[in-house]
């Protein structure tokens, strides 16, 4: 009764669901394949694959703890899992499920091919089916969705790690190292310096959080105070949402309710992406296909490097350059500007975002880059343009931010003023507004539930 674990984003052993069953049947043959080519436009980024590289290595570890190990292949993923299964003896495959566009495709596919296939929800909160509107639809607003979320009650409590047993005869594997996922030029001591990928960083990261969890509504929009630092342990799977859920809702109780809804903002972000496949690449909100973007590759390249003149804006770039992630107020501020003042396409700052963040995750990416440029599911208001040294003020008051990540000497020029830019942008999003009602909105395909 030996059983393939097929593991993906979810690189824990404590509450992952597929592997608990597996183990609840027989010998478990734990297994990672690398196959950016079935990820569609979007595989793993520069950042993505630093991370995955510290986190398989960690994963292994703990594997060979219990005596287990990880088996590491290459795709494509069906042909693997087949030569996988027969070379191990192995009657079933299982894993968890994932929402982007291409990976359900491919699952579906793993699934009709091959017998025996079974698939678990472990990444959100609730799977993105089981919330729907009176009329039976998606949703396209966040409270009327969180509402519905918390009237389906706690989430179930985590998974322990599973005692695992292992098979007679392993399959043979790659070296991590061949996987190729480290830079071959150092540009990455600021990511080493600020994070420990794998779960057991993950729960230290979750462990130092917990103390603060109560005054995370205080203190969650200033970018110099530290916040949980959760996602990319999240997006890597190293902790479950649920496993967060439990320990904040524990630790802070009804004054946990503040970190919780970004909880569920991420369910919400997976709602979306699994319901309109098409909005990684395209407007949810047709008629801003005809949005008058602008080509201004100097100032998408001082936005990139830090060097637009606003302190806020510069320092949130620098900070995602050099430590591979930035505060959400900073993301907002900076996504803003790019947007808006510069009316620069959001894609581009996605596909930025994309190769730096080391918690590039599709569906997060894509709910908050259309949020800000107005055209996705509960967008801000195309009039609502953040000026950038307003923003500082109100969220930076003491320099403290732009100090850590731009220093104290001279800085460049504003690239743009802000007033006129302001300006060109809302005559741009007015032609948007009038073209409403000559243009439907893009209804969702159906999906299959891998």
């Amino acid at each position: 009764m030996t059983t393939i674990v097929w593991l993906r984003n979810d690189l824990r052993l404590a509450d992952n669901p597929a592997l608990a069953d597996a183990a609840a049947r027989g010998p478990v043959v734990p297994v990672f394949i690398w196959a950016p080519d079935e990820e569609g436009d979007w595989p793993p980024g520069a950042a993505s694959r630093w991370w995955l590289h510290r986190s398989l290595a960690a994963l292994d570890a703990a594997l060979h703890r219990h005596r287990s190990r990880l088996v590491i292949r290459r795709g494509p993923a069906l042909e693997t899992l087949r030569a996988l299964a027969a070379e191990a003896g192995a009657d079933a495959i299982v894993w968890n499920r994932r929402y982007e566009p291409a990976a359900v495709d491919r699952d579906s596919t793993v699934k009709r091919e091959l017998a025996s296939c079974r698939s678990f929800g472990a990444s959100v909160l609730r799977e993105p089916w089981t919330l729907a509107t009176g009329s039976g639809e998606p949703y396209r607003v966040f409270t009327p969705f969180w509402r519905a979320l918390c009237a389906m009650g706690e989430p179930d409590e985590p998974l322990p790690e599973p005692a695992l047993h292992v098979p007679e005869v392993w399959p043979e594997s790659l070296a991590l190292a061949d996987l190729d996922l480290l830079p071959d030029i150092p540009w990455d001591a600021g990511l080493a310096e600020e994070w420990t990928p794998g779960e057991a960083g993950a729960r230290e990261r979750l462990d130092d959080f917990l103390p603060r969890a109560a005054r995370y509504e205080g203190d969650r929009e200033r970018p110099a105070l530290p916040t949980s630092q959760l996602s990319p342990h999240l997006h890597f799977g190293e902790l479950s949402s649920r496993q967060v859920w439990t320990a904040v809702r524990n630790a802070a109780g009804h004054a946990a309710e503040p970190y919780l809804r970004q909880l569920g903002w991420r369910d919400f972000a997976h709602h979306l992406l699994y319901h309109f496949p098409h909005t990684a690449s395209e407007p949810l909100n047709i008629e801003y296909w005809h949005m008058p973007w602008r080509h201004d590759p100097r100032g998408l390249e001082a936005w990139q490097r830090g060097e637009t003149g606003f302190a806020l804006v510069d320092a949130g770039m620098r900070q995602l350059w050099e430590r591979g992630w930035l505060h959400n107020r900073a993301r907002m501020v900076t996504a803003s500007f790019l947007t808006k003042d510069l009316l620069v396409d959001w894609r581009e700052g996605a596909r930025w975002y994309w190769d730096t963040l080391v918690d590039a995750d599709l569906a997060n990416n894509t709910l908050g880059w259309q949020w800000v440029a107005g055209s996705g599911a509960d967008a801000a208001p195309y009039h609502r343009i953040f000026n950038p040294e307003t923003q500082a003020t109100r969220f930076d008051p003491d320099g403290a931010y732009a100090a850590r990540w731009l220093g104290h000497g001279p800085r460049p020029a504003p690239i743009v003023d802000h007033a006129a830019a302001r300006r060109r942008a809302l005559g741009a999003f007015e032609k948007v507004r009038r073209s409403r009602g000559s243009r439907g909105r893009r209804p969702a395909p159906g999906r299959s539930r891998t």
